[in-house]
């Protein structure tokens, strides 16, 4: 039986996603480099295949385990897929990068930045309209990257469950903010989630628990879609994970192309998603819906 979850009752307009992963507006290209705070205990980690270390934010050790349990074939018979899925869970590991006690050391020296700012833009801080505004500044770009404060273990520690069921968990139209790495502004939209269970299922709240942990941070699209279904795949070891996120970017609506009604619609396919056609067309057909 089809499990399919809406957050929200908007209509979905038309999705124009390939097989795999594509990009229909483009807003820069994919950013494959490793996030410049890392710390040398992360790079330790990274080499680590006991438990204990983290990849992506998940159970590093539990993963490589199942992977290699899984993963009995031999060398030449892999298929392309899982071999991009490896060299993806490889590509993406992150620790939490700032802890509430740093936000609390570093909120002076950032409303002091946006004190600068203001000057810089001919401005006075000292004005009545503008007392309080560097500092209101400060905490809310805290607040829009507050991601960069939380790890998905501590998400999911008691939200998965085993349950032989394996038929595809769709959660649609899920609510996405976060702020363009390049200019500083907004990209808002929706978030479609799809995945076929391998004996376990994930609480359905934790994907959207996802989806906020990923997009609260200075992103691009094209690593915050990839980011999300890995996240999944790393986490549940299902049989396979679709994600698709249709967003607007304020950095083309607001300035540069100036292009009001453009959306970016971005996809990323693994496992069974991405090498059955049948399993992928359910599953874009079942979220415009």
């Amino acid at each position: 039986m089809l499990r399919l979850s809406s957050s929200t009752s908007t209509e979905d307009p038309e999705h124009h996603c390939g097989p795999a992963e594509q990009q229909v507006d483009g807003t820069g290209s994919m950013d494959h480099s490793k996030h410049s705070q890392y710390s040398s205990a992360d790079k330790k980690d990274s080499g680590n295949t006991g438990g204990g270390s983290v990849l992506n934010g998940h159970f590093e050790g539990m993963v490589k385990g199942e992977l290699r349990s899984s993963a009995a074939p031999a060398p030449g018979a892999e298929s392309g897929s899982h071999r991009a899925a490896a060299s993806v869970m490889e590509s993406w590991k992150e620790e939490r990068t700032r802890s509430v006690e740093d936000n609390e050391m570093s909120l002076p020296s950032l409303a002091a930045a946006y004190t600068t700012i203001l000057r810089g833009l001919g401005e006075d801080p000292q004005r009545q309209g503008l007392l309080k505004t560097p500092w209101r500044a400060a905490t809310a770009m805290q607040f829009f990257t507050k991601g960069y404060q939380e790890k998905i273990i501590d998400v999911l520690n008691d939200a998965i469950f085993d349950e032989d069921h394996d038929e595809m968990v769709i959660v649609k139209d899920i609510d996405m903010f976060s702020m363009c790495e390049h200019h500083l502004v907004p990209i808002f939209g929706r978030v479609h989630i799809g995945y076929l269970p391998n004996k376990r299922v994930l609480g359905l709240s934790k994907l959207a628990r996802i989806v906020e942990i990923y997009s609260r941070r200075l992103q691009v699209q094209e690593r915050l879609t990839k980011q999300i279904a890995v996240a999944i795949t790393e986490a549940l070891q299902p049989t396979g994970v679709g994600v698709v996120i249709e967003a607007t970017h304020m950095c083309m609506v607001m300035r540069g192309v100036q292009k009001m009604n453009s959306k970016t619609v971005t996809s990323t396919m693994l496992g069974v998603f991405r090498e059955d056609p049948k399993t992928r067309d359910e599953f874009l057909t079942l979220i415009r819906s």
